[in-house]
């Protein structure tokens, strides 16, 4: 009979497999990129950069912006000058819908995907739109946070196997902070849509008063 920590062994290691594809590697291969094609710095970026960034982005969603002829390939998109997204997994999914975006057009709204160390989507034209009502742009959310995420992921990585590989009871929390983290991004996510949505300017052309944005499910903003 497989002890039970045989077990917790054995879904530690999908746990961290899953961790390392979909979060970890991404995120400390392409840390720093998008801010070297935001300085114009495109040449320092590795080469092996953009093999990277093509795998991920393969099957994702692409801003409407973006050419056709440069979607998937990051040297046509740096090129094109096209909204670039992360790396990473996206781990959250918000959609605007509108009377100016007629589902024939954009069936799926204005979407805006959240990762763990940054956005990808429509950020562009949500930042848009929400600067017409005087919130903050995305990138202002979070800015420790996200920069930080590569480490703690690869912290969190380590941990993991460390607990896979040493039958240590103190290490026995790693998986529990493992499983918890959709939950501490909850937890962020909800205080900074609080955040943007009780500290708007008053260079917004519409006004409204100051709102919690919706976390789960449909939510009217005006």
């Amino acid at each position: 009979m497989q002890s039970p920590f045989f077990k917790s062994r054995l879904f530690a290691s999908i746990a961290l497999t899953l961790l390392l594809y979909a979060f970890t590697v991404p995120s400390v291969l392409f840390h720093g990129t998008l801010e070297r094609i935001e300085d114009q710095k495109s040449a320092e970026i590795p080469s092996f950069v953009y093999g990277l960034w093509n795998h991920y982005q393969s099957g994702r969603y692409f801003s409407h912006s973006a050419p056709k002829a440069a979607q998937n390939d990051l040297a046509k998109m740096i090129e094109m000058q096209a909204e670039i997204g992360v790396a990473s997994a996206p781990i959250w999914y918000v959609s605007l819908e509108a009377p100016n975006y007629p589902k024939d057009a954009f069936p799926e709204g204005i979407p805006v995907y959240y990762h763990f160390d940054g956005f990808s989507g429509e950020v562009h034209e949500m930042n848009t739109i929400n600067h017409y009502i005087g919130m903050d742009p995305m990138e202002r959310g979070a800015p420790h946070l996200r920069a930080f995420a590569p480490y703690v992921l690869v912290a969190l990585s380590f941990a993991l196997l460390l607990f896979i590989l040493y039958p240590i009871k103190v290490l026995g929390i790693v998986p529990l902070i493992a499983a918890g983290l959709p939950g501490i991004f909850l937890g962020f996510y909800a205080y900074w849509l609080y955040w943007f949505g009780h500290n708007m300017h008053d260079y917004g052309a519409f006004k409204i008063k100051p709102f919690m944005p919706t976390v789960f499910g449909d939510g009217k903003v005006a």
